[in-house]
């Protein structure tokens, strides 16, 4: 019997990790030692286990995929620009071939997901139609900042809005305390649902439980925190507006959007930098997917060229300098890009179930057909050179979406104006798609600036308005391309191309990726 016992105890102990061993060897104290081989196998799993750490943390500290954290960013190329010649042996992208049966998209009209609504606010006015026609001219947005005096700061220029109202869609006394990126939000939510077929009555036939609200922002209300420090430090904490703490925190714009609508489903804000609206679809989608909500509210807002929100990015040594030239400023994929310039907006979808959107008789403009999200894990600022992370991100999204990479025939890039972030997209996308001659590929940030939280939701309505025209804007400023990049980039001017199925890409600081796909519905 004790053999027996002894035999079941030897087998047990050796399945067992080595945390549970150690507990196990720690609180119960025999009279006899272990036998040798249960010993054996809690000591093999130890080695075992700490040799693999050791592995994963001498190629997280290997030159050839790290830089220090602290290092600021890198803009000028050169000798700067780092190459990473290995690859994380735990980080492997999806290999179309891997998968031995074809990607099969989804037929269940519960979890199929449709865009019904758009709405936004940017540089170019607050109506899609009006935005979508000034991007196919090849219109810029950029010019001086006149907001406050930036005669002092080493860039000048940016994607400032001018023509903006909220007449109609915020109350008078909420509009003079509300940061600017919260009255983006709450117009632009607004406007998409009319677009949706939601305005006046019709709101109110929808099941409210099941509508949520997920728009997000990267930096938050930058004016009304700025505002209320300077008051803190002239006038003590008891002139502090009670409003400060509110109007601040980034889960607000979700918040007043549900609170004005009577949303009560999912509701909450994503803050993932310059990919946030992207990370905001995704998850929305997903909610619907999983039963959680038949309609969900989603995008990005940001009202960040304020002083402090200027200075910052300076200090990065993110943006551009070309004052004498601001309309030129943004060239992505020219080689004389210096850096980004700033923009500001918001930018949202509705996003349905087609069964519920259906039942309602919506009018369906596109269906988001999936996506993904994933990390570099390299640098605070800098993408990684080889772009592994973001390929495997595209490849990952392909697979939600189930859509082959043949099947994609136009990207909405990042495409920043950055010298490091425009060439590591690009190859990224080099490793997915083979087919460069059937991929159209355009930079919304060439006339509007970097709208950071809000760049994903411009895009994205860019994105849909090329799918229902059959119309690309242009990327302008394209005068000396990069001999590296080998896709029709849609130079200067604007070109028409039946999109087959789109994807558009957000990459924030932080190393956070993100990918969405859409296409045209099709029954």
């Amino acid at each position: 019997m004790t053999v027996r016992l002894e035999s079941t105890v030897t087998i047990f102990a050796s399945c067992l990790p080595p945390w549970i061993l150690r507990s196990i060897f720690k609180n119960y104290k025999r009279e006899t030692a272990p036998s040798p081989v249960a010993r054996h196998h809690y000591q093999q799993s130890i080695t075992d286990n700490r040799r693999a750490k050791e592995e994963r943390m001498q190629a997280l500290q290997s030159p050839a995929f790290r830089v220090s954290p602290l290092e600021p960013l890198r803009n000028s190329g050169g000798d700067n620009a780092r190459t990473s010649k290995k690859k994380l042996p735990w980080l492997k992208p999806i290999s179309a071939s891997a998968s031995s049966t074809a990607p099969k998209r989804e037929k269940d009209p519960k979890k199929r997901v449709v865009i019904t609504g758009m709405g936004l606010v940017s540089v170019f006015g607050n109506d899609v139609d009006v935005y979508y026609d000034r991007l196919l001219s090849g219109e810029t947005g950029i010019g001086p900042i006149d907001r406050f005096d930036a005669s002092k700061f080493p860039t000048r220029f940016g994607g400032q809005i001018r023509e903006f109202s909220s007449e109609g869609y915020i109350d008078g006394k909420n509009d003079r305390r509300l940061d600017d990126c919260l009255r983006y939000c709450l117009v632009a939510g607004k406007k998409a649902l009319v677009d949706a077929a939601l305005g006046g009555e019709n709101i109110s036939k929808i099941d409210k439980e099941r509508a949520g609200v997920l728009v997000g922002t990267g930096m938050g209300g930058l004016s009304i925190f700025t505002d209320n420090v300077q008051t803190f430090i002239e006038k003590g904490c008891r002139k502090i507006s009670p409003f400060f703490i509110p109007y601040t925190i980034t889960n607000m714009g979700s918040a007043l959007l549900a609170i004005d609508l009577g949303f009560m489903g999912p509701n909450y804000s994503i803050s993932t930098a310059c990919a946030t609206s992207n990370y905001c679809f995704y998850a929305a989608a997903n909610h619907i997917r999983q039963g959680e909500a038949d309609l969900m509210i989603a995008g990005g807002n940001e009202a960040a060229i304020v002083p402090i929100g200027l200075g910052g990015f300076v200090a990065c040594r993110a943006l551009s300098q070309r004052n004498d030239d601001p309309k030129t400023a943004s060239r992505p994929w020219d080689k004389d890009r210096d850096g980004f310039v700033m923009g500001e907006g918001s930018g949202v979808l509705i996003m349905e179930s087609l069964e519920h959107a259906m039942k309602r008789d919506a009018p369906i403009i596109a269906e988001y057909l999936g996506g993904a999200i994933n990390c570099d894990a390299y640098h605070m600022t800098d993408p990684r050179a080889d772009g592994l992370g973001v390929s495997s991100c595209i490849e990952r999204s392909l697979e939600d979406a189930g859509v082959s990479p043949e099947e994609v025939n136009y990207i909405n890039a990042h495409a920043t104006s950055t010298i490091a972030g425009d060439l590591a997209e690009m190859n990224a996308v080099k490793k997915v798609f083979k087919n460069t001659s059937e991929i159209k590929m355009n930079a919304t940030k060439s006339m509007i600036g970097h709208c950071l939280g809000a760049a994903g939701g411009l895009e994205a309505i860019a994105t849909v308005k090329a799918i229902n025209t059959g119309w690309l804007h242009p990327t302008i400023n394209q005068f000396n391309p990069e001999p590296s990049v080998e896709f029709d980039t849609v130079a200067n001017v604007k070109k028409q191309h039946e999109v087959n199925v789109a994807i558009s890409n957000s990459f924030g600081f932080g190393g956070h990726n993100s990918v969405v796909v859409f296409s045209a519905f099709k029954p």
